[in-house]
């Protein structure tokens, strides 16, 4: 791989930026996203994801931030990390991912290379985007296959002169996560052709000090991403069905987790919501492809049901804790603390924690929600939430600690409960205070 070619990062989010960025420590790299306000902030050296420090910007001397699609003719090799997301029936929408494929086959020229890192279902790069790549290019994609004649092609459209290949590298960004960066996760990569798989795997190799695994395929590739997040919802989700059978049994589910904690191999998962852009949203990928090839997914598909009405358990248990305190539900107020989907980072995709806000909404509840990592905007355009900044002590008739963020975590117990009138009820979702120093724990 010749370091002087010029690589496009298609999305310039909490995946495409930290990727970008790293390359350009090295390579000339065009960071496009449709986005202008996003590539605005970018070029005036700020992250509103908080992924990137603003030193690290600064430090990234071969990048150049563009909304205009015509830079893209500079580059040969181009990496789409755009979102995958579900839709509302909870079916892959794959329409940004197609909008990329559509902005890149209008520059693509022979012999590029366009690898995909968004999270999709084993196949789909392959039957969804690189037709969208042939189409509006007009070139024909190259794989090992087209270089012998089971695709229909002669020997010699397998020439770079006669059209592009791809690879597929799945991202593996945790959001907030100061430890382990992109650098610092090993990397599963896979290309169209074995030449190609090793040119993807050693480009990868520049930036990943944690080193690389070159899959046999891209479909492997593709499979491997989308059981990461699944195996961990499974996981959760046992968890969370455990605490619903321990909660009725008057057992604390933290006490139980640790316990069987001191045995070796215990996973050590926690109950809780399960939002992001990740592990609430993968599964639904693996499932609709198995579904069709007429598999039923039993066990993903339960699990995803019980995550999905943790909000609705949650929301019902403190209605019933504020009954039992006598304290009258119709009309009262709730703070629920905490809206993004994780601690100490201002993502909101796909939060969960609106579920119980939609719940207390039909119980006639007022419910207040502070966070300080939120963007007020963000919470407003997205879930329609106002964001209180300061809550008035002693107002609420119930706290919700939602999210475990630090500077909840460094409030403690009596700073939490002074938000509460004399008589109030504190759910912590999070374990973030002692058992005795919260009314409920989850």
């Amino acid at each position: 791989m010749q370091g002087t070619e010029k690589i496009a990062v298609i999305g310039l989010g909490y995946v495409g930026l930290p990727l970008a960025v790293e390359f350009a420590r090295g390579r000339k790299v065009i960071g496009f996203d449709k986005n202008s306000a996003r590539v605005a902030e970018l070029q005036a050296g700020r992250d509103s994801t908080l992924e990137v420090e603003p030193e690290e910007l600064a430090a990234a001397q071969g990048m150049e931030y563009t909304d205009d699609p015509e830079r893209l003719r500079e580059a040969t090799i181009f990496i789409v990390t755009v979102p995958t997301p579900i839709d509302d029936a909870r079916k892959p929408d794959l329409t940004p991912l197609l909008r990329a494929s559509e902005t890149i086959g209008s520059v693509l020229k022979p012999g590029d290379i366009v690898i995909y890192e968004s999270t999709v279902y084993p196949g789909a790069t392959e039957e969804v985007c690189v037709p969208v790549l042939e189409r509006v290019s007009g070139l024909r994609y190259i794989t090992s296959a087209t270089s012998g004649t089971s695709s229909g092609h002669s020997a010699e459209s397998a020439s770079p002169a006669a059209g592009f290949y791809c690879g597929y590298s799945p991202e593996r960004i945790n959001p907030g996560d100061r430890e382990h960066r992109v650098s610092t996760i090993r990397k599963v990569t896979s290309g169209s052709t074995p030449e190609i798989a090793e040119r993807v795997d050693a480009l990868y190799r520049e930036i990943i000090t944690a080193g690389t695994h070159k899959a046999s395929s891209i479909r492997v590739a593709e499979a491997a991403k989308v059981i990461e997040n699944t195996q961990r919802d499974v996981n959760i989700a046992l968890i969370n069905e455990l605490a619903l059978i321990f909660n009725r049994l008057g057992i604390d589910t933290l006490e139980v987790l640790e316990a069987a904690g001191t045995k070796w191999n215990f996973l050590p998962f926690r109950p809780g919501l399960v939002g992001g852009h990740c592990i609430g949203v993968d599964p639904y990928y693996l499932t609709h492809k198995a579904q069709q090839i007429g598999y039923h997914p039993e066990m993903i598909l339960a699990g995803r049901r019980i995550n999905d009405g943790m909000g609705a358990y949650v929301a019902g248990q403190l209605v019933k804790a504020m009954l039992k305190k006598r304290i009258q539900v119709e009309g009262s107020r709730v703070l629920v603390m905490g809206l993004t989907f994780k601690e100490n980072c201002p993502d909101l995709r796909n939060t969960r924690v609106v579920d119980i806000l939609h719940e207390l909404a039909e119980y006639d509840v007022e419910v207040d929600v502070c966070d300080p990592w939120a963007a007020a905007e963000g919470a407003r355009h997205e879930y329609g939430v106002e964001l209180t900044e300061h809550p008035n002590p002693g107002s609420y008739d119930a706290v919700v600690l939602a999210v475990a963020h630090r500077q909840f975590r460094e409030m403690g117990a009596a700073e939490i409960r002074a938000l509460g009138k004399p008589n109030h009820v504190l759910y912590d979702l999070k374990y973030l205070l002692t058992a005795g120093e919260s009314d409920l724990r989850l």
